[in-house]
């Protein structure tokens, strides 16, 4: 793998922004790893049509990242944290002019989403994530176990994309190639889980709402397409189809699919239907009464008509009985035919249909529309560092891996969220390289990893500083039940790989 080692100090452009709000960071020398995702727009456009193509088919398919991270044994509690350098932050998108607000109401923040990426296994997977303040409003905070693969040499995932607001294939605020990924070198050479986060620039979005393109084309154009195409049967009717049928150009265009004929069955067929069947006095006598085939259907009908019409019925009847089976009583002037019917209790058939197949292409480029930077389309949430133990927080994600003992008590489908006070001890997990990490009691599950751990969450504005990501999620009272969620502590050399990240610029995919 090639890795860039950039020296904190000299990795910063220096903006009024960033001077403005990355205050308090150490000046660490070698931490920053650096790791190309889509390093080209070929290469981003190759990522994004691959999760958008077949509406969204891929994003869809993606399951909740469930690593063996998650199993760990042998946690314990260590000592008090100890900041490396003073307490840092860098202010939320649109929080340059700090105001102050008081409000008791819950509110997810617009800026979180799912990480959605391919693992060394080309299984599809997803974590959580959310956009953050950064010079050029391009770059999404996740864990470092959601950007490299921890079982493949840490070589880093392919097809890297964040979608924030993503729901149930929808993206409503666009789709996000990853371009370039940032860790620390000990997480990135060792796997070092006391430095599980990663800083992930991206490009421009592309999409937004539902952004399908499609162009219905002749038989020969679809033949000759090369890209994403489809085919859709419509209905028509059979004078259409005959028509269609006799055109040389449009024959195999048109199919039939013949019905079924009515079956008969019992009564209590699953929607079976009754209808009556007439018959002979003789066997409507021999009938019962009830509910079944050849039960009796009601009492005989006795059918006024003419002399002449029931003398003709009768001769009928004598040369044809089954298809007359009516007694006729003749009169001097008037005649009666009384008719006996039994019950058919039978299963509806279908009638033949006729279909059309139209032919369709996706116009890819018309569909691809530029929808701007991460953060200006969803706002980014501000950074801190070096917060002492005990600090609240407000952790958001997407869980929706089951718990060891099988219980599976989310969907994935919206994002759940947990708020408390992060232990005044360190958690240790010896199994994972964990010396120090930061704890919150949270009984979320797998897909909930990388999400954002907030620090004064102001409900109103739906911002805060990420002090953390989720990265460990696990069983602290070995009960099969998942009950907490840890981090790594965010110190002066998170703040220099977050600010050598954060002054990348990563451009737009569509011109």
């Amino acid at each position: 793998m090639k890795r860039i080692l950039l020296p904190a100090g000299g990795a910063i452009l220096a903006t009024g922004l960033l001077a403005a709000g990355l205050a308090g960071t150490a000046q660490a020398q070698g931490d920053v790893a650096t790791d190309a995702l889509a390093k080209t727009e070929a290469q981003a456009a190759e990522v994004l049509d691959f999760w958008t193509k077949s509406n969204n088919a891929a994003l869809k398919q993606a399951v909740a990242f469930n690593p063996d991270s998650l199993e760990v044994k042998k946690i314990k509690s260590g000592g008090g944290y100890s900041a490396d350098t003073k307490p840092g932050s860098a202010v939320p998108i649109g929080e340059e002019k700090k105001v102050a607000v008081k409000t008791q109401n819950v509110n997810l923040p617009k800026t979180i989403g799912k990480v959605f990426f391919e693992g060394r296994d080309g299984k599809l997977y997803y974590c959580s994530g959310t956009s953050i303040q950064s010079q050029y409003r391009n770059l999404v905070a996740t864990a470092g176990h959601c950007v490299y693969d921890m079982a493949a040499n840490n070589e880093v995932v392919s097809r890297w994309a964040f979608v924030p607001g993503y729901y149930q294939g929808k993206t409503p605020y666009g789709i996000y190639i990853g371009k370039q990924a940032f860790t620390h070198y000990d997480l990135d050479v060792y796997e070092d889980f006391d430095r599980d986060y990663a800083f992930v620039t991206v490009y421009n979005g592309v999409g937004g709402p539902n952004a399908v393109s499609t162009k219905q084309v002749t038989k020969a154009e679809y033949d000759a397409a090369t890209g994403e195409k489809f085919t859709k049967e419509v209905e028509v009717s059979e004078d259409e189809f005959k028509k269609g049928k006799l055109d040389p150009k449009t024959t195999d265009l048109y199919s039939r699919k013949h019905g079924t004929r009515d079956q008969l069955t019992s009564p209590d067929y699953p929607g079976a239907e009754v209808a009556k069947v007439e018959v002979s006095e003789a066997t409507y006598k021999a009938a019962r009464v009830g509910k079944g085939n050849g039960y009796k259907f009601g009492e005989p009908i006795v059918e006024q008509v003419t002399y002449r019409e029931g003398f003709e019925y009768a001769e009928k009847a004598k040369r044809n009985p089954r298809e007359y089976p009516g007694t006729v009583k003749l009169d001097r002037e008037t005649a009666t035919i009384t008719h006996y019917y039994v019950q058919a209790w039978y299963k509806p058939g279908s009638e033949t249909k006729y279909y059309r197949t139209d032919f369709f292409v996706v116009d890819t480029a018309a569909a691809l529309k530029d929808v701007g930077r991460l953060g200006d389309m969803v706002g980014g949430q501000g950074v801190t560092w070096n917060q002492p133990g005990g600090t609240v927080v407000r952790t958001f994600g997407y869980p929706a891996g089951p718990h060891p003992d099988g219980n599976k008590p989310y969907t994935g489908v919206t994002p759940k969220w947990c708020y408390g006070k992060t232990a005044s001890k360190v958690l240790q997990v010896p199994a994972k390289k964990v010396e120090e990490h930061q704890s919150l009691r949270c009984p979320v599950t797998a897909g909930y990893d990388g999400g954002p751990w907030l620090y004064k969450y102001s409900n109103a504005k739906r911002l805060g500083y990420v002090n953390g990501v989720t990265s460990l999620i696990v069983d602290t009272d070995d009960n099969k039940r998942y009950d907490t969620i840890t981090s790594a502590i965010f110190d002066g050399e998170t703040a220099a790989i977050y600010k050598a990240a954060a002054a990348v610029w990563s451009g737009k995919l569509v011109k």
